[in-house]
């Protein structure tokens, strides 16, 4: 498979980026290296290779998961700039 400009335009807008004209040849080239370097990779022999699903052997450590408190909120609320009673006080973000 041979990436071209179109492909790359129709990639750019897929994952709802914008890119330049003047980079859509610098684009087909990394992409059609990429696919080169894929096509490589799809020559090796990988029978008998067990899947990769961790990247190491190591097993999770889980804890369990239990609610504590351990600050007050006093204490949380110590450091804040503006705050009132039992919140923070922020400026408004979102308009309607």
């Amino acid at each position: 498979m041979v990436i071209d400009k179109n492909t790359v335009y129709k990639v750019a807008d897929l994952a709802r980026i914008e890119i330049k004209d003047t980079e859509v040849d610098a684009l087909t080239q990394e992409m059609n290296k990429i696919l080169t370097f894929m096509e490589k990779l799809n020559e090796l022999d990988t029978e008998g290779v067990k899947p990769l699903v961790y990247m190491n052997e190591e097993a999770n450590v889980w804890r369990e998961d239990v609610a504590k408190n351990e600050i007050s909120v006093e204490d949380g609320l110590k450091n804040s700039a503006v705050h009132n009673e039992s919140f923070f006080m922020v400026p408004k973000i979102i308009e309607k």
